[in-house]
């Protein structure tokens, strides 16, 4: 294990640089994970291909077989198939935290250790993960895979980001970074043009928002400034229209947890506006002709994250307790805007909420590597 003995560069903005070498430490002894290392017997794919469930369905208890499965919308299904999320995640976790001990003391072995998760994951002719998802949120004897399963890579975004800060590193070598460039350059080629992409594409809804947050992160990532264009017009003509004139998202306010998915998709607006915005075309300061706008949702959710006790709706059905939660909007948002209190805010929730829903719904685990 690498012994940094406290010896790393202070950089302003980075929070509790303590916690972060302590996670990039245990991302050094964690196992190397991989998709193939575990496949449903459900899934109509192969070993390459990822597969999740649908969170929010369950067997029918009409039916002898528990076919086919009906929705509890907000109650997440323990027995569905997680697997892969899990693997996901871990593995953009590991990667997150050690770019950032990289970044922090200098050290080579964090970035070859990172290098290793990235190549075995994505590239390895033995372990890879394919660049499609035509089986995520799979919904047992309905169909083999849906649209709105594009969510699930959400946390990849983390990754591109992690994937430009190790280019100095002598480890990153030019295959590793240009097939890291092609895998997420076919797989946002698939994104755009596969049904089930063009379906997530189309949601009016979080899901939209965030296939969205994906394809500007991939779009930037693989040069692609066509792209990168057009989730800006998007995010003009289309997501701001999921807002209301008091900045709230009634879509995300009809679910059975309004709390946590307002302030969802307030943390993907913010971060597409975080992606996107340049000196000529600045996505944060942009208002449609009727008022819609990045600082109009951040007015309406801004005081409950302040005061959750103020919040006149009702509560979630699971996990409300969990919320709010550190999410790297507030400090995206709160160091452009000079929102002072969401800076605040984020250094004073705990570095790591220890509840399940509420880790797996932030998309920038160290948003400090976005910076």
């Amino acid at each position: 294990m690498i012994q940094y003995e406290k010896k790393y560069r202070i950089i302003p903005g980075w929070g509790n640089q303590e916690w972060i070498m302590e996670k990039a430490q245990a991302a050094m002894k964690a196992p190397v994970l991989h998709i193939t290392d575990v496949q449903s017997p459900k899934s109509e794919g192969g070993p390459h291909d990822y597969y999740s469930n649908g969170d929010y369905w369950w067997p029918n208890p009409d039916t002898p077989d528990g076919l086919p499965y009906i929705q509890r919308d907000g109650q997440s299904n323990p027995g569905n198939f997680n697997s892969h999320r899990i693997i996901m995640r871990q593995m953009r976790t590991n990667v997150a935290f050690l770019t950032s001990g990289y970044l922090l003391t200098g050290k080579e072995a964090f970035a070859e250790k990172a290098v290793q998760h990235l190549y075995e994951f994505f590239l390895s002719d033995e372990t890879y993960m394919a660049p499609h998802l035509s089986y995520a949120q799979a919904i047992l004897g309905i169909c083999p895979g849906r649209g709105i399963g594009i969510i699930d890579t959400l946390h990849l975004v983390d990754v591109v980001f992690a994937v430009e800060k190790l280019k100095n590193s002598r480890y990153m070598s030019n295959v590793v970074y240009e097939g890291l460039k092609n895998w997420f350059a076919r797989y946002l080629g698939w994104m755009l043009s596969d049904k089930n992409g063009i379906q997530e594409m189309n949601k009016d809804n979080n899901h939209g928002v965030c296939f969205f947050v994906q394809a500007a992160a991939f779009a930037l990532f693989t040069d692609n400034e066509k792209i990168a264009q057009f989730c800006r017009q998007q995010y003009k003509e289309e997501l701001l229209k999921q807002q209301k004139e008091d900045g709230s998202f009634p879509r995300e306010l009809g679910r059975t947890k309004p709390y946590n998915y307002s302030i969802f998709v307030v943390d993907n607006m913010v971060t597409l506006c975080h992606l996107l915005s340049t000196p000529e075309d600045n996505l944060w300061e942009y208002e449609t002709d009727d008022g819609r706008s990045i600082k109009k949702a951040l007015d309406f959710i801004t005081p409950y994250l302040l005061d959750k006790a103020s919040w006149p709706y009702p509560p979630d059905v699971m996990h409300f307790d969990a919320f709010p939660a550190r999410s790297g909007f507030m400090l995206l948002a709160g160091c452009t805007l000079g929102r002072r209190e969401l800076v605040e805010l984020y250094y004073r929730l705990p570095e790591e909420s220890i509840d399940e829903e509420a880790r797996r719904n932030i998309a920038a685990r160290q948003p400090a590597l976005w910076m």
